[in-house]
């Protein structure tokens, strides 16, 4: 059964579901032809969404919006350039609709295959991140959904204009208009219809802060995939390299600080502290970032301020640190069992007998040795974009690209066979 609590947004989900059957059987070519059209109306729209974003970050800012959510707000012409090039990109990968995942014949000769198919209505609730409003566009439109889209009141301008856009380039190629549809004008009252659209929208997607994920993953009716707030770790193990030591942790922490696969805490083996913490916490002062020391780490580097229990469970999306000094390998990984968020941790080490215990035995979307924690992303996997990074266990973990926005269906071909 249909259930909404109120029809304000019921014929904006009544829309979706007709585009989404449309879609369903739309040839790749011409869903291709859509994002094409879309990636060159935002390059030739760049003057006007700029416009239309710097209304929201002086809004933003005067309202006291910290840094890191004014960096995920911004749109300057190289992101917009980046997220057209991320269309592109999209365009080329395989449609998955139509694939099959599995197949046989039984001995008496019915075939079965089992293949992808689309959601159908995807929804979506998330904040001051315009251009989550393209990437999860273009990945529904690729992948044969339709979408609802919630995008909160920060990114309000821009998220007007970004989805007129949209829509204009999806209409011209000959799809429905309301493939890609936003509900930011009903507000919270909105958002709070779509959480319980169940039997109009089949899955519901929120990106943004801790509360904000929480708030939807405990309110909604509709099934959820959730997206997890990144406290995110590395450890550097006795043997680290030391430069490998001081490049990954600075870009880690330091290239985007703002974003969810941003690093926030640093666990150093004691007996690499005294080798590696000065040079590595020297570079990251210098790039301005604020560190919360413990004890041990404190004696090392006195300028450290001193840690609290809180600072270990904090995503602090800003050039803030939390580091400690643990005992063994043992000790890191029950620090991260504790208080990770399941997103991205890595391991410095030159001991593959380590390493391959830091990968089997951290459990979280993505495990990495000797690497960047800022490579946990769609994009740099190769997907174009990504719909979030899905922290839980269940359909999806990690970057979800466009397999993750399908579901799948048994398809039985029989020469009228019957039952025995």
């Amino acid at each position: 059964m249909l259930q909404t609590d109120s029809p304000q947004i019921t014929p904006i989900l009544e829309a979706a579901r007709t585009a989404a059957r449309t879609l369903a059987t739309t040839p790749t070519g011409l869903k291709n032809q859509a994002l094409h059209g879309i990636a060159g109306t935002l390059r030739a729209s760049v003057t006007e969404i700029v416009a239309a974003n710097a209304l929201d970050l002086a809004v933003g800012a005067a309202g006291g919006l910290s840094t890191g959510m004014l960096d995920r707000l911004s749109l300057d012409p190289a992101r917009i350039n980046a997220l057209a090039d991320a269309v592109l990109e999209i365009s080329l990968l395989t449609d998955p609709v139509g694939e099959v995942v599995r197949g046989s014949s039984l001995p008496n000769g019915v075939r079965i295959s089992q293949v992808r198919v689309p959601f159908g209505v995807v929804g979506v609730i998330y904040e001051a991140r315009p251009n989550v409003t393209v990437d999860i566009a273009a990945i529904a439109l690729k992948s044969g959904n339709a979408v609802v889209l919630r995008g909160g009141s920060a990114a309000e301008n821009t998220n007007r204009v970004l989805v007129g856009l949209l829509q204009n380039a999806i209409e011209q190629a000959g799809l429905p208009v309301a493939s890609v549809q936003t509900i930011d004008h009903f507000g919270r009252p909105g958002a709070t219809e779509l959480m319980q659209a169940r039997g109009y929208v089949d899955v519901l997607i929120p990106r943004g802060s801790a509360g904000l994920i929480q708030a939807v993953v405990t309110q909604s009716t509709v099934p959820v995939i959730e997206t997890g707030a990144g406290v995110v770790h590395i450890f550097l193990d006795e043997t680290a390299d030391f430069q490998w030591a001081v490049d990954i942790v600075h870009n880690s922490k330091v290239q985007r600080p703002s974003v969810c696969n941003a690093l926030e805490t640093l666990l150093v083996h004691r007996a690499a502290a005294g080798r590696l913490l000065p040079a590595v916490l020297a570079k990251l002062a210098e790039s301005g970032v604020v560190l919360h020391g413990d004890e041990r780490v404190r004696e090392i580097y006195p300028a450290a301020v001193p840690a609290t229990e809180e600072d270990w469970a904090t995503e602090y999306m800003g050039l803030e640190l939390a580091v400690a000094v643990v005992d063994s390998l043992d000790e890191a990984i029950a620090h991260i069992r504790r208080y990770s968020t399941g997103h991205t941790e890595s391991i410095i080490t030159n001991d593959i007998v380590n390493a391959d215990r830091f990968l089997g035995e951290v459990d979280s979307a993505a495990v990495m040795v000797n690497a960047s924690t800022r490579f946990t992303d769609g994009g740099e996997f190769g997907f174009g974009a990504e719909v979030g990074i899905s922290t839980q266990k269940l359909h999806a973990r990690g970057p979800m690209g466009l397999p993750e926005l399908t579901s799948t269906k048994w398809i039985v071909r029989g020469s009228g066979q019957v039952r025995g």
